[in-house]
C-alpha cells in the first residue's frame, strides 16, 4: 500500500521559506515511516502545492504537516478536492472542509461541548474589538482568524492599549475570546485519538511571558496521563462528529469558571505530538491500514 503523507515546501529546512518549527515535521514523519513499513505501507512525504505530485499514484492520501494552506486556501482546497477525486483522502474532504474553519466550533456548542465564550465579527478593528470587550465582560482578549492555525495572525489585545499592526490581526473573519490565565498557569491539554481510539495526550505549555504554546513561540510539552473525567471529556467531544477520523486532537484548556473547555478540535493538520506518544507510530499505522483499506 502507498500512501502519500501531504506536507509544505515550509516544512523542510533547506527551503528558503523554511518556518522556525519546521523540525516538527521531521520527528513527526520520522515516527510515523518505519511504523508503517512494519505494517505493510508505504508512506512518502509529498509536498501538497509541488506541481509533480499525482494523487492517483497513491491508494490514500494523508493530510499532514500542510502548515501553511491558511495562507493558499483556494489552492489547497483544489489539491485536496483532486485528491479525494482521485484516491481516498484521510481526514475525509467533508471533514477537512467543516473543520478548516473556526465556525465549526458552533455546532460543537450546539452539540452540547464544552466551550469557551466567543464573539464572532467579520473583521478584527478598533469597533468590533470595544465590542467584544463589553460583550465579554473582560478586558484582556484573543482575537483568531476563522481560517488560520498554529497562532497565524492571532493576536492578544488588553483593553485601553493600542491596537496592533493590521498585519498581526487577521486578515478577514475573525473570532474573539478571554484571554485564559489558565494557558500559562496549568497548560493546555492535547488529547490525541487515531480511528477514534485514545492514543496519548500532551501537555503545553508557553514561553515565560508569552500566551502562546506552539514550539516557534518558545512553548513545550510534557506528557499527561488524563484522569477518567478528562479522557471521557475529550471523547464526548468526538463523539459529536460523525465520519471516518485517521487522526483527532482535541485541545482543551481551563475556562474562567474553572471547567476545561475546548479551544480547539484537530481534524486537518495537526501536530500529533509523537514525542508524548511512546505509542505514536503503531496506533497511527493501525489506524491507517483499517481506513485505508476500507
Amino acid at each position: 500500500m502507498r500512501v502519500a503523507f501531504l506536507t509544505a515546501s515550509c516544512m523542510f529546512k533547506s527551503s528558503p521559506d523554511a518556518r522556525k518549527d519546521h523540525w516538527e515535521h521531521d520527528l513527526e514523519f520520522g515516527a510515523l515511516q518505519p511504523a508503517c513499513a512494519a505494517d505493510g505501507i508505504q508512506l512518502e512525504a509529498r509536498i501538497w502545492d509541488s506541481p509533480d505530485f499525482d494523487p492517483g499514484f497513491y491508494d490514500a492520501i494523508v493530510v499532514g504537516t500542510c502548515w501553511d494552506y491558511m495562507e493558499k486556501p483556494e489552492a489547497f482546497g483544489a489539491c485536496l478536492t483532486r485528491c479525494a477525486r482521485e484516491s481516498r483522502l484521510l481526514n475525509p474532504l467533508d471533514i477537512v472542509r467543516w473543520n478548516k474553519r473556526k465556525t465549526y466550533l458552533k455546532d460543537l456548542a450546539d452539540r452540547g461541548a464544552p466551550m469557551i465564550p466567543t464573539v464572532w465579527a467579520e473583521a478584527a478593528n478598533t469597533e468590533t474589538i470595544s465590542e467584544a470587550f463589553e460583550a465579554l465582560g473582560c478586558e484582556d482578549i484573543v482575537v483568531k482568524p476563522v481560517l488560520g492555525a498554529g497562532a497565524w495572525r492571532q493576536a492578544r489585545i488588553r483593553k485601553g492599549e493600542r491596537m496592533p499592526d493590521a498585519g498581526d490581526l487577521p486578515p478577514a473573519e475573525c473570532m474573539i475570546q478571554p484571554f485564559l490565565p489558565s494557558v500559562s498557569q496549568e497548560g493546555e491539554y492535547a488529547f490525541l485519538f487515531f480511528n477514534r481510539r485514545f492514543s496519548h495526550c500532551a501537555l503545553k505549555r508557553p514561553a515565560a511571558g508569552d500566551y502562546r504554546v506552539q514550539s516557534e513561540y518558545g512553548g513545550s510539552e510534557t506528557i499527561h496521563t488524563p484522569s477518567e473525567q478528562e479522557l471521557a471529556l475529550a471523547s464526548s467531544v468526538l463523539d459529536s462528529v460523525d465520519g471516518d477520523l485517521l487522526y483527532a486532537r482535541v485541545d482543551m484548556l481551563r475556562g474562567l469558571d474553572g471547567q476545561l473547555a475546548v479551544i480547539e478540535l484537530e481534524l486537518i493538520e495537526p501536530y500529533l505530538y509523537p514525542e508524548q506518544g511512546p505509542e505514536f507510530g503503531p496506533n497511527f499505522a493501525a489506524a491507517l491500514k483499517a481506513l485505508a483499506a476500507g
